[in-house]
């Protein structure tokens, strides 16, 4: 630990373009995935401003329980479903994967075809965590 104090001290400048590095990764990351809503936010939107749930898990996840009037549209099948989704284009889309992670890919193809979309923080795992409600087919 001494060593690194020292290597601190003796190299400030290399020690500032790494931190420097190091955030503009995270901030460059954070922006792929698109905005995001907390589990509260987006039962909020849901509630409020009538935004739609679109579940890119697979079906036999989908099935084993997903937000109430979720519609599924695999991450796989997104590009050829597309127009499935255009008469929910002036409203919000949460975008729903498992753990939070694949949703900003999902979003990325969502905005340039002209949605607004976020992605659920969390994804179901952070949905069920909170113990929201979760609708099983």
């Amino acid at each position: 630990m001494e060593n690194l104090f020292d290597f601190i001290g003796n190299n400030p400048l290399l020690v500032l373009a790494w931190v420097f590095t190091l955030m503009m990764l995270i901030f460059t990351e954070r922006q792929k995935g698109g905005k995001s809503a907390s589990p509260a936010e987006a039962t909020r939107m849901i509630n409020k401003e009538d935004a739609v749930v679109i579940d890119i898990r697979a079906k036999k996840e989908f099935g084993a329980g997903h937000i109430a009037n979720s519609i599924n549209v695999p991450l796989a099948d997104i590009d050829r479903r597309m127009s499935e989704l255009n008469s929910h284009k002036e409203k919000p889309i949460i975008v729903v994967c498992n753990m939070g992670q694949t949703a900003g890919a999902a979003c990325r193809k969502l905005k340039a075809a002209g949605f607004n979309p976020v992605r659920l923080s969390g994804g179901m795992t952070e949905w069920r965590g909170q113990n929201m409600p979760v609708v099983a087919k």
